[in-house]
Formats: C-alpha cells, structure tokens, sequence
C-alpha cells in the first residue's frame, strides 16, 4: 500500500456536486488531500504549476468533469494527455453524462475510467467511497 497520502485534484464547476464529492471522499479513515478547481483553464494552470497554482504540487489523481465553462473537460483532458510532463496522471472522467460519444472519445483520449454520477446520493456516496478506496488507498502511485 501507499506509504504517503494521494493527492486528487477535481475539477468541477457544479458546486453541489464538488460539495458532494468532497464529503464523500472525507467521510472514511483514510484521508487523501483534495484541491478543487471550477473550471478547464484553471485545471491547466493547476496541472502546469503556473499563475495562481505556480508552486503547487502535482496532483496524483484528476477527477474531471466534462462540462466544464472556458475549456471543456475533453479538451483538459487531451491537453493533459499530449503534455509529457502530466499524461502520466491517472484521470478518472466523472460527469452526468451517458452519451455514448462522451464516454468513446474520453477514452480515445486516455481517460483512465469514465463513471457516471448517480442522480441518487445514497449511490452516488458510494461510488465516490469506492473510487478513494481504489485510486487512494489500493492503487500504487509513483513517488
């Protein structure tokens, strides 16, 4: 297992959602550091280290949502996967959406999984508990 805590980034615009997510990921034990960020231009200055975020350190997981103001989270997510100093960053797709489109081209883009928030919470409490306990606790990340 992990001998240091995993670092997520999520990047949501949805404030209820991120609130969601958030306590979700701080409701167990195990305690991962969350930073967030609203929108897909500040996603890559975050992922880039540079204005605002200039400093910060990497994050080891993207939690990225596709609906995303100023850049959409496909075109994060492409950006992300072309740069060779961050496509090695596992990017987990969580959005609303279903459609079949979104789900082929996020993986055409090296999405590492792709999973569709339940509209109920009970269930969707549950899919973010799993999800820290896979990408934060059971997964090997590089020092």
């Amino acid at each position: 297992m992990n001998n240091r805590l995993v670092r997520f980034l999520l990047v949501e615009d949805d404030d209820d959602h991120a609130e969601l997510i958030q306590m979700a990921l701080a409701e167990n034990r195990i305690t991962n550091k969350v930073e967030r960020v609203k929108d897909g231009a500040e996603a890559m200055d975050y992922l880039r280290q540079t204005g605002a975020f200039a400093g910060k350190p990497r994050p080891d997981i993207v939690l990225l949502d596709l609906k995303l103001p100023k850049v959409d989270g496909h075109e994060v997510l492409q950006q992300l996967k072309t740069d060779e100093s961050l496509r090695t960053i596992p990017v987990v797709v969580m959005t609303t959406s279903q459609a079949e489109a979104d789900k082929v081209k996020a993986y055409y883009n090296h999405a590492n999984s792709y999973l569709t928030k339940p509209v109920d919470f009970g269930r969707f409490q549950k899919m973010v508990k799993d999800l820290k306990l896979y990408w934060g606790l059971w997964n090997q990340v590089s020092a």
